[in-house]
């Protein structure tokens, strides 16, 4: 099998009360999860405050084994067991390889579609964002005064593609064509 990466999408649901003890936990276990072997990144996307309460953790590593022995470490174990009481639901997470985890049917989990439809597929959905968040998001950054700034305007450009992709478009998108995707 071709090395292609792997990624974990972690999701934490904290306890009203205790969102502080878990941001301080956090700053605490993603500087060992970045001397991890074969870690590439990692984003977190938190709650919306009065709206959402449920963080999100997306870690990639070069391969799958790497990602699994950081998951499976003793050490990442103890700091779950630090932060459990935090927890309203347990620690729960999903490994992919790849981009797999955006291509994920709820109704039909164990079927990943080959690699040519995820590019299809991936590159159908970014070409029309890369055009449309530039065109909104950038006149918005203006009008709020935020001085332009090429790294900054692409650091939020990407962020909002990425939020949408992993959120909003291929959730939909991909049950919208899962009959192709999955011939």
């Amino acid at each position: 099998m071709e090395n292609q990466g792997a990624s974990v999408v972690i999701t934490h649901h904290i306890l009203d009360d205790k969102i502080l003890e878990y941001e301080k936990w956090l700053k605490e276990i993603v500087p060992l999860t970045k001397q991890a072997k074969g870690f590439i990144d990692l984003q977190l996307i938190e709650p919306i405050p009065k709206l959402t309460f449920v963080y999100t953790v997306i870690i990639r590593f070069d391969t799958v084994d790497n990602l699994k022995n950081w998951m499976e470490s003793e050490q990442r174990k103890t700091w779950i067991e630090k932060a459990a009481p935090l927890f309203r639901r347990h620690d729960h997470y999903q490994i992919r390889s790849g981009l797999d985890f955006l291509f994920e049917i709820p109704e039909n989990n164990s079927n990943i579609p080959v690699r040519w439809k995820q590019y299809l597929v991936t590159w159908s959905a970014i070409y029309p964002l890369s055009l449309l968040i530039p065109l909104l998001l950038l006149p918005l950054l203006r009008y709020l005064h935020i001085p332009q700034n090429h790294f900054f305007d692409a650091l939020l450009i990407s962020g909002s593609i990425v939020f949408l992709m992993v959120y909003v478009v291929m959730p939909n998108y991909t049950r919208w064509i899962r009959k192709w995707l999955n011939k």
